[in-house]
Order: structure tokens, then sequence, then C-alpha cells
């Protein structure tokens, strides 16, 4: 972004002013009000950060508890339901509210997501009106608490492979729930352990002795505070962090259920024990079925760049008070953040911070629209899936980095309890795991841009994408993809020719898209290549899959990079001119070169960046920081996080 930089009169930088709270208002969108209640209520509920640290895991999980109900009693957690069973009817509400939490303890967070989140959602989204009228007044209450029992112990991204069963059986109109072995346990399932009266599980539908695939079923887990009959419920124990949150195990020795207990919304068995579903293909059914649940992911990775946002404040506001050695002749010790390695360490981050923000802003708005449409867009649902699968991983990937670094900034202080990096290590580690493995997460990416989701996505496993791919010609693949023709868009744009990349300014918006529009279309064509070179000397699809899958994983991080780089440019450029626009100008161009320097190999080994150009990104990164340096404050200030939030006395101030 190269406006607005530079004084007329001088040709020289003139730093812009920061509008703190204008900037809040762009970061916080059209869902301001909500973030303000969220806050709200993190304020009152603060005394949650020492708690964690002070009470037992018994205690502290009645605490979080006691705090859900609380929180649901504002409206804060309902504003995905509908108004009838008194929700907010604004599913992109729900996720901005989810994303806010996040500044507070995570444990709360986490018992809101498995509550609303999957266990609600479950219920809103599988189920039809009979499901909707019996739970969902009581589950927005948070009186009425259950669990998303997915997950096996031996089946966790696998969910198709479940080992849970459950058989229908006609004379009594029931469906027998059972676990078919240890490696078919319900494992990790949040409120099980404690506080969860009822469960969506997924189990294998048998009916007729016929296999019709994965289905979800209410199945009662409780009566009365005790495990109900055939229920087996264990404590999962302590976790490396979420100790608010009661994991268990369940087992169900030949659970009986009613045949209405079907979450029937796509699929129904009739009383006789006739098996009905308006999709006929299983593939499909299935995926379709996973699909109304893709909200998890997109709750999940803004609470991971909202975890990464506090991590950020905490450190950057202990760089701008703490002094570290002397730097000039009058022996005063200087600011960390005036060191050059400090901005290194810190301001990409924040940049990055901001990018991924504007990316989830993206991804939230297409979830609200889709869950919003009538018409039930399928192309539409399966761009989706791809871009919260890819968000999810990156964001998540992001907040981990992020507190680690953070961390390390803040010295002896930051390993400190008290200050709080400890319960955002501990609390949000898993965020890379739940909601789907990061790395499979990125595999799903892949899988649509090598189909361009033109086959019958669903039904492609593994080896169904390298057949598919490999019955096309590789120019078919890249033509499928809309890189390509944003890049040839591009190269008309920018100065050279084909030398666009050695002719073009390093802070051009559209030279920075180009170089990661080039690196995700040459990944995308070398995939399909090694893939057609595997099955054309007829080797096993499987191995030759397996042999790909370090490219495949490369180019879906490649993709997303290069969507939140457009989302982050689009932005900033709808931005009126003024002092807010200059500096997020700057953070674009930062994270834009920041990440084509962290992958300049690749860049050089491709011939798209000389030695002599690597070195200029390089000192233009440098002077990024320097520039940024001076607005750091205000830039952590914007993002509004309560200072009570920021539990960190010794690191930013305060009692």
């Amino acid at each position: 972004m190269t406006t607005d930089r530079t004084s007329p009169a001088t040709g020289g930088y003139v730093q812009p002013e920061i509008d703190v709270r204008a900037l809040t208002e762009v970061l916080d969108g059209a869902y301001a009000e909500v973030r303000d209640l969220v806050r709200a209520n993190l304020v009152t509920h603060a005394s949650v950060l020492d708690e964690a640290d002070e009470l037992g895991i018994d205690a502290f999980r009645e605490r979080v508890r006691d705090l859900v109900v609380a929180m649901a009693a504002t409206g804060q957690t309902g504003m995905g339901f509908p108004k009838r069973y008194g929700g907010g009817g604004d599913v992109g509400a729900s996720i901005a509210a989810f994303e806010t939490l996040a500044f507070g303890d995570l444990s709360v967070l986490v018992k809101v997501g498995v509550q609303f989140g999957l266990f609600g959602g479950a219920i809103l989204h599988l189920g039809t009106e009979r499901h909707h009228d019996t739970y969902l007044p009581d589950l927005v209450t948070g009186e009425l608490m259950g669990c998303f029992a997915m997950t096996e112990t031996g089946h966790g991204s696998n969910v198709q492979a479940l080992g849970t069963v459950a058989r229908y059986d006609a004379d009594a109109q029931e469906f027998v729930i059972t676990t078919e072995g240890d490696q078919a346990r319900k494992d990790y399932i949040g409120n099980a352990a404690r506080h969860g009266e009822l469960a969506v599980v997924f189990a294998q539908l048998e009916v007729a002795g016929k296999s019709e695939g994965v289905h979800a079923f209410v199945v009662p887990i409780r009566a009365g505070g005790e495990s109900a009959p055939g229920v087996h419920i264990e404590d999962d124990g302590r976790k490396m962090g979420l100790n608010g949150v009661d994991n268990g195990r369940i087992r169900f020795d030949d659970v009986r259920v009613p045949r209405e207990a079907l979450l029937n919304r796509f699929a129904d068995v009739t009383p006789e024990g006739v098996y009905e579903s308006t999709i006929d293909n299983p593939h499909r059914r299935f995926f379709t079925m996973l699909g109304t649940l893709v909200q998890g992911r997109v709750s999940v990775g803004g609470a991971g760049v909202n975890t990464a946002k506090v991590a950020l404040a905490i450190a950057t506001k202990y760089a701008l008070r703490r002094r570290q050695f002397a730097a000039g002749p009058q022996g005063e010790e200087q600011l960390l953040l005036d060191y050059g390695l400090h901005q290194r360490r810190l301001l990409p981050l924040i940049a990055r911070t901001y990018a991924l923000h504007f990316a989830q802003d993206v991804v939230r708005t297409q979830l609200h629209d889709v869950f919003s449409d009538p018409e039930d867009d399928a192309q539409a649902r399966r761009l989706l899936e791809a871009r919260a699968a890819g968000t999810k991983a990156l964001a998540t990937w992001h907040a981990t980095r992020v507190i680690q670094e953070c961390r390390e900034a803040c010295g002896g202080a930051g390993y400190l309890a008290v200050n709080r990096f400890a319960a955002l290590k501990a609390d949000s580690d898993i965020f890379t795991t739940f909601e789907g493995d990061n790395h499979v997460l990125l595999q799903l990416v892949a899988k649509g841009l090598l189909t361009d989701y033109a086959s019958e996505f669903e039904d492609l496993d593994q080896l169904g994408m390298v057949r598919y791919v490999t019955n096309l010609a590789v120019e078919t693949v890249i033509e499928k993809t809309s890189a390509h023709k944003l890049l040839e868009r591009v190269r008309d744009l920018l100065p050279g020719g084909d030398e666009w990349d050695q002719e073009a300014g390093l802070l051009d918006s559209e030279y920075q898209l180009a170089m990661v529009r080039y690196r995700e279309e040459h990944m995308l064509a070398g995939v399909a290549r090694r893939l057609k070179s595997g099955i054309d000397r007829k080797r096993d699809p499987g191995a030759v899959f397996s042999e790909v899958q370090d490219h495949v994983i490369a180019v879906a991080r490649a993709h997303m990079e290069r969507l939140v780089l457009e989302a982050f440019v689009e932005k900033t450029r709808t931005l009126p001119d003024g002092g807010n626009k200059v500096a997020l100008g700057l953070l674009c161009d930062l994270y834009a070169l920041s990440t084509i320097e962290a992958d300049r190999a690749w860049f050089m080994e491709h011939g798209r960046l000389t030695v002599q150009r690597s070195k200029a990104i390089t000192r233009e990164v440098n002077d990024l920081c320097r520039k940024i340096r001076p607005l750091a404050g205000e830039l952590v200030d914007a993002w509004g996080i309560p200072d009570a939030m920021l539990r960190a006395p010794d690191l930013v101030g305060g009692a």
C-alpha cells in the first residue's frame, strides 16, 4: 500500500496518528454491541482468572459452570439460536460473542463452546422441530447441560469409521446404543465427567441388519445426578489445561432410546423400520451432516486470533515500560521495544494478528450468509467448509506461536502464573487439535483446490482425489483455480511483463499479491504433476498420495496465506483516508513482506526473488518495524481487551 505514506512537501515519511476508538470500531465491525456486552461480562466476572489458580479442580469446574449459566442469562451465549427459543437469531453475532469471550478464561470459553456451540448446535442443525421444542428452551438458558459425543478413543478425525453402533429394534421402536470395544469409547467429551445430562451421540446406524452410516442421537447419560442405566462415565482427569471443563469417557451398554431420539433433519427411520433420506448418496449425506457443524471451526479460529491478541497486548505493554541495558551516553537503559530484535519478534506478529482478524471477518460473514440462506447453496457451503478449515488451522497455529514468543519476550516475569502466560499456553494448546487436527484440515483445503469442488466433492476420499486429478490434464487443474486468472490480471497491472517481480515496488500491494498467488499456483501445479506421474507409472494411489502429503499441506498453507493477504488488502482499501488507514497499510505491508521473507528460499529456488531483492525485502521489513514501533501501544489498545483481562501486574502495571 503505497498511498498516504509521505509528506508532499518533503517526500519524507510522516508518522500517522491513530484514532484508537475509531480503529476499535473498525475491528468490532457490525457486532460492536455484542462484543461490548461480552467485555462487560468479562469484567464482571474477572475474578475467575485468579480462581483458576486458587481453586481445586472440582471447585473450579463448578465455578466455571456457574459463570456459563450467568453469562447465558445476559443473552451473550444464545445469539445463534432462534428467537422463539430465547436466542438472538443471528449466527454471525454468536461467533463474534465467542471470539470476544476468548479474552478471558479459556475454560469458560470452551464450556460455552461445548454447551451452546457443539451440543446446542447439533440439536439445532441436525434435529427438527420436535427436538427444538423439547430441548432448546432449557438448553439456551444453561439449565439443561449436554455433551457432543463424537470423538472416540480410537477414532478422532476419521468420523466415518466410528465404532459406536445404534441398532434399530422395530418391535420396541427403539434404538439400542452400544460401545463396541475400548476403541469405540466416547473420549475427551466436554461436560461428560460431571455436568452433562444429555449427549448427542454419533453412531453407526443399523436398520434391519444394514449399515446406513453415521447418524446422531439424543441420549440421556444422567438421571438425578447419577449415570443413566447402561451408561458408564469416567473422568478424563487433569489435563494440560482447561481444567475447568469436565472432560470424560462414556461407554454405552445396550442403552435404549426411543425412535424419536434420532436427529432426523437429513434421515429418519419409520416405526416399521424403513430407512428414509432426502439425500440418496450416503457420502453426500454424511458430509452434509458434518457441514452443518462448521461453525465450531469458525469459532475456534476466531478464539485463536483473540487469544493471540491477549498475549501480544501483555508483551507489547511490557516492552514499552521495561528497560534493559544502557544504550546512550546518558546511561539511561533502553526500552525493550526500541531494540530492533524485539521489534522483529513482536511487530510482525501484531501485523499477522491483524491480518488473521480480517480473514476471520470474511469467514464469519460467509458462515452467517450460508446459514441464513433458505436456498442452501451447496457450492457456497463447500467453499465455506474449506475456508473455515484453513483459517482455523492458521489462526490456532499462530496463537500457539505467539504465546510462546510473547512469554519469552517477557523473561522471567512471563513465567509467573499471575501474569497469564501459564494459563494462555496450557489452555490454548489444544486449539490446534480440537474441531479438527490442523494438518487434516489443510488436506481438506488442498482437496478442494485440486478438484475445484467440480466433482462430487463428498465422494472423494484420498484415493478418489488422486484418481480424479490424474484423469485431468495438469493444465486443467490449474485452469480450474481462481489463482491462475488472478495472476494473469495482476501481470497486466504491474510493470516489467514477465519480469514483474523484479520491477514492481516492494510496497505495491499488487506485487505482494502476485507473489503469493504465483507461489500457490506453482505449488498446485507441482502437486498435480507429482500425482499424475505416480499414477502414470502404475504405482499404488495410496503410496503416491503419502509421498506428496508434505506438498499437499504446503499448497494449502500457501492458498490460505493468499486469502489472508487478500482480506487484509481489501479491508485497508475500503477505509477512509487518514491515520488509521496509513497505520493498517503499514501492518499490511509488514504482513505481506514478512510472509514472503519467511519463504524466501522457495521464491529464490523458483526464480521469483534475486539475492538483491531478497535482501531488499529484509531491509524493508526492518524499516516497517521501525515505523510501526511508535504505534505499537495504540495498535494493541485498539483490540479493546478489558484491562481486567490483562491480569499481569508485573508486566503491564496496575494492581
